[in-house]
């Protein structure tokens, strides 16, 4: 398949390109939001890659990647989709890094992505149900399915002897479906499981509901920058809970930085990984001054990379090549290629050869919509996130 697209690509070389043109990629993440807080440094990253790329002479002879910037809001599937819209109509981009939040990822897959053939390659929507979404072969993510988180939350509240837990989540497809993968997999008791809303000013009233079903702990499927903190203060300063169990969407420093103390010996799980790939992109984002630590920036940085890979074995700058050719620069057979070794990879593709993706996350797409991936189980202790293990 990687093959695919050589010829269209020769016809082209022969027409011509003494004079290199941009190939756009759209990077649309919630700049506003439940999760203004992570995505600056999601995009850095992403875009980190391209610069790499550019750096080494761009892809298909001199072809130069350009970002162009969309804000999904997270939450506004309506806002959304028009912002990738004009990315499509106006930008004319390929392809998209992102969206980051599941009901806005599945709203720009459905009305944007899919009646345009834009291939997306998100980061971070996590929702068990873009798996079986209708994507005619357009939509890939190097974040895994919260189903697999629901059965690492469950693990880890095993292992910790709870028995009993109360649960909250946002009222959207990333909390419900996280909440529902959580409660298939936790053998204990589940007191209740109350929705909340983003953007509210005061949450006691599902607090006191929480707390009236009583539970050893409290599992938060929320966002850092929204509910889910607003969940937890309120928790505190009635004294429902003094001990959370955290999902991804409530990974973030900020969150630390402004509880404090009230999140000591809090625990959770966020798509992480470890290894040479993980350091390289460490390496790599400490020289370019890029916040690499924070969540889904490993994701994203592999996100865009694969869009640009798939491009050039597929011999063409074009949405079609990258749908093509993005499961085979992933996958094996072919040469492991690592954070800052996107120049190699290049020439490999250029001189006819195979690449294996590993990148930052250990990228391995095990079908449609579908990554694997591992978690980095963590505890908060001393105002800052400490890795347990990984999972």
């Amino acid at each position: 398949m990687k093959k695919l697209l050589l010829a269209s690509a020769a016809a082209a070389l022969a027409a011509g390109a003494a004079q290199a043109q941009d190939v756009k990629i759209g990077v649309i993440l919630g700049f506003t939001g439940p999760i203004e807080s992570l995505t600056p440094q999601m995009a850095d990253s992403a875009e980190l890659a391209m610069k790499e790329i550019n750096d080494a002479g761009g892809i298909l002879d001199g072809m130069m990647l350009e970002s162009v910037r969309a804000d999904s809001t997270c939450i506004d599937s309506g806002a959304a989709t028009a912002a990738a819209e004009r990315l499509v109509t106006s930008d004319g981009i390929v392809g998209i890094m992102g969206a980051d939040c599941s009901g806005v990822t599945g709203a720009i897959l459905a009305n944007v992505a899919v009646p345009n053939g834009i291939p997306m390659v998100s980061p971070s929507a996590t929702s068990p149900a873009l798996s079986t979404a209708e994507d005619n072969g357009l939509f890939f993510r190097t974040a895994p399915s919260d189903a697999r988180q629901g059965e690492v939350l469950a693990a880890i509240l095993a292992d910790k002897g709870i028995t009993s837990v109360a649960v909250t989540y946002t009222n959207n497809d990333y909390g419900k479906g996280l909440s529902d993968a959580f409660i298939s997999n936790f053998e204990g008791d589940v007191t209740a499981n109350v929705p909340h809303e983003d953007g509210k000013a005061d949450y006691t009233a599902e607090v006191g509901a929480l707390a009236s079903a009583g539970g050893e702990v409290l599992v938060v499927f929320g966002y850092a920058d929204q509910g889910g903190k607003g969940i937890i203060q309120a928790a505190v300063d009635t004294g429902a809970f003094d001990t959370f169990v955290m999902g991804d969407g409530m990974y973030a420093e900020a969150l630390v930085g402004d509880l404090g103390d009230m999140l000591a010996g809090s625990y959770g799980s966020v798509p992480w990984s470890e290894g040479e790939g993980s350091d390289a992109f460490i390496a790599l984002t400490e020289a370019a001054g890029v916040a690499g630590e924070s969540s889904f920036t490993r994701e994203s940085y592999d996100a865009a990379a694969l869009l640009a890979l798939a491009m050039q074995a597929g011999g063409e700058a074009t949405s079609a090549a990258i749908a093509a050719n993005l499961l085979d620069v992933a996958n094996a057979p072919g040469e492991p290629i690592l954070p800052g070794e996107l120049a190699k990879a290049l020439q490999i593709l250029a001189d006819g050869g195979d690449v294996d993706y590993v990148g930052a996350t250990n990228v391995e797409l095990i079908g449609p919509g579908e990554a694997a991936g591992t978690y980095r189980e963590y505890v908060i202790e001393d105002g800052a996130y400490s890795t347990v293990q990984f999972r």
